[in-house]
């Protein structure tokens, strides 16, 4: 499944977004990120085993931290890529005094917005 992150009038869980941020190994995650990468290349950049790095990947995206994005090859060995996708995150008090997250996207790319749509219409078929 290639997910992107929260649309424009969503936000994110704020327990998830906190989680993520505070999380060691998902800073690395956002640290090394300074390109799209698959899960391995994230791994072995940030030194974190596997198992965790799905995981922690699991999260970031979640908290609308991270885009998953799908690298179609002409091989049929297609690769889930990620990308962080935020440049600022703020944490508020609402109206009724609840916490809220507000995570600042970059605007995609009309290739992401392409890519994006070529997933979901392989999906259908």
């Amino acid at each position: 499944m290639v997910r992107d992150s929260l649309a424009d009038d969503e936000t994110p869980d704020v327990q998830a977004v906190l989680k993520a941020l505070q999380d060691p190994d998902c800073q690395e995650i956002i640290r090394v990120l300074s390109e799209p990468m698959t899960a391995e290349e994230i791994s072995n950049a940030a030194e974190i085993p596997m198992s965790t790095t799905y995981r922690k990947l699991e999260w970031l995206t979640e908290a609308a931290l991270l885009e998953e994005g799908l690298e179609i090859r002409t091989t049929g060995q297609h690769a889930k890529r990620y990308v962080a996708a935020f440049d600022e995150v703020s944490i508020q008090l609402d109206a009724d005094r609840e916490l809220i997250a507000e995570v600042s996207h970059e605007p995609r790319t009309a290739d992401e917005r392409l890519a994006e749509l070529w997933s979901e219409v392989k999906k259908e078929l």
